[in-house]
């Protein structure tokens, strides 16, 4: 299934032939644009003198652990209400001046406060206004990447691997083959348009509060089996800005995995398939997996909440149908499918309790093993309707680019923001603020300062003053963890050294 929050990515003929190809229609042209369009992305900017001078002003010293200040660049005062579009030129160039947060982006990649190749080596890939899409970006310092941002003000923009060299002189080395992807974080894309079959409260871009537990249980399942099958500690989950989210796994052991690994994992987390002839999909093997009976026991409290009594998926006679040709015997399904004829309104909890109590009374027993069979086709029933459905395709592969955390939205003007894990039931994808908002967000607190007449004694960076603060928190404290085992790793290999020098 095509990858409903990124796009396809254009990609430099000749490189990377596991990966979709470049549209016939646009030609790259040396910096990395499509060239011969009048749709073509800006060319590479070639920093002057008078740029890295301002540049050396704009920015604290790396070791400030706090955000790009409010002052480095003139501040529009913008009303929300000046353009009815959510991606305005001026609204984003706003966001990327005053709330983006570089430095921590910056450091989470880096794996470290001070410049390495995981960050300089690291493809960036731009959608611009006009929607042309310019890949192979990097840059070698945050500051840069800021700038960056600000003069192309992108609608959005992705990220992608750490590469074997520079990915913007990849066209200066004398063999394809030397430009390889070299690591990147193991990713998960959960959207909610593959669960439109069976949520009945919204369908396409849309959710609500009551479809939302679908991603919520994804959550749940998939970052139990990450952290305790896999050993994996570092995984951010991030809001996708409309109907999804994403997971990265930034453990070092995670990043250095190649496609058969990645496939690997992909593959044990996937279960819901095509469907048989009866339209299964869920068809494990028994006795189930310890992953799936763990999955079963955090999903059937939501499944009798969630799914029976919430989406009412069995309602309708034609999806009760469905449920008919998940049972196992055919004289079962003939005694509920009268029942259920008779009583066209009976909801889907009433339906679920009626295969027990049928069953109890002798329906069906007559057949070999059919209490056996009966409570493994409602398991698969269960899982059917609750396990994740992941898009697998976004796992497997290293070159992969996934949409960078804290972008905005275009079709809703949400900010892409982290999912705390020991609070996601609380997560509210409704209530995540808008681009606009934020911005108003800040002219409210200067105006109440300036009324106030209060003098900061401290710099209060721009995002502090908003809702988005708690997300940026988060986020800084999840990369603070990274940062501790990245650097305790180091010195642990550091101090084995070479096993074979004596």
């Amino acid at each position: 299934m095509p990858h409903a929050e990124s796009p396809e990515p254009v990609i430099d003929e000749g490189i990377l032939p596991d990966a979709p190809a470049e549209p016939a229609s646009s030609d790259e042209s040396p910096n990395g644009s499509p060239a011969g369009s009048s749709q073509s992305a800006p060319t590479d900017h070639v920093p002057t003198e008078k740029d890295k001078m301002n540049l050396d002003n704009m920015f604290d010293d790396d070791e400030d652990d706090s955000e790009f200040t409010s002052s480095s660049a003139p501040q529009p005062q913008l009303e929300p209400a000046q353009s009815g579009r959510v991606n305005d030129p001026e609204i984003m160039k706003a966001f990327y001046q005053r709330l983006f947060p570089f430095r921590h982006l910056f450091q989470w990649l880096n794996h470290s406060p001070s410049p390495t190749n995981d960050f300089a080596h690291r493809e960036f890939a731009f959608t611009l206004q006009n929607d042309a899409y310019l890949r192979y970006q990097s840059f070698p310092t945050a500051d840069l990447l800021r700038k960056q941002c600000i003069d192309l003000n992108p609608s959005r923009f992705e990220i992608g691997p750490v590469y074997s060299t520079n990915p913007r002189d990849r066209k200066t080395l004398r063999k394809a083959s030397a430009f390889r992807p070299l690591s990147k974080e193991l990713v998960f894309d959960i959207d909610m348009t593959d669960y439109d079959e069976i949520r009945t409260c919204c369908s396409g871009a849309q959710i609500c509060e009551r479809c939302w537990t679908f991603i919520t249980m994804a959550i749940k399942v998939v970052d139990k089996a990450l952290r305790d099958d896999f050993g994996f500690k570092h995984i951010l989950w991030v809001y996708s800005g409309r109907r999804g989210a994403h997971a990265w796994v930034c453990d070092k052991r995670a990043r250095e995995m190649d496609d058969a690994k990645r496939r690997a994992v992909a593959g044990y987390l996937e279960l819901l398939k095509g469907g048989d002839k009866s339209g299964k999909k869920v068809n494990p093997k028994r006795p189930l997996h310890p992953h799936l009976e763990r999955s079963l026991n955090i999903l059937k409290e939501h499944f009798k909440s969630d799914i029976l009594s919430s989406q009412d998926p069995w309602a309708e006679s034609d999806a009760s149908a469905h449920l008919l040709k998940l049972l196992p015997s055919p004289e079962l399904v003939s005694a509920l499918r009268k029942k259920w004829d008779s009583a066209p309104l009976r909801s889907s909890e009433s339906k679920w309790s009626d295969i027990d109590s049928i069953a109890s009374t002798g329906v069906g027993s007559s057949e070999q093993f059919f209490a056996k069979r009966l409570q493994e086709a409602k398991q698969d029933i269960v899982l059917e309707y609750t396990y994740p459905r992941l898009d697998a395709e976004v796992s497997k592969k290293l070159n992969h680019l996934l949409k960078s955390p804290f972008c905005v939205h275009p079709g809703t003007g949400r900010v892409c923001v982290p999912i705390d894990t020991r609070k996601v039931e609380e997560f509210d994808p409704l209530a995540v603020p808008t681009v606009t908002e934020l911005l108003a967000e800040i002219d409210s607190w200067e105006g109440k300062k300036s009324e106030d007449n209060v003098d900061e004694e401290k710099k209060i960076q721009d995002w502090e003053k908003t809702s988005l603060k708690p997300y940026i928190d988060y986020f800084r404290g999840f990369v603070g963890g990274l940062l501790k085992d990245e650097k305790s790793g180091k010195r642990e290999r550091e101090e084995d050294g070479d096993p074979m020098e004596f």
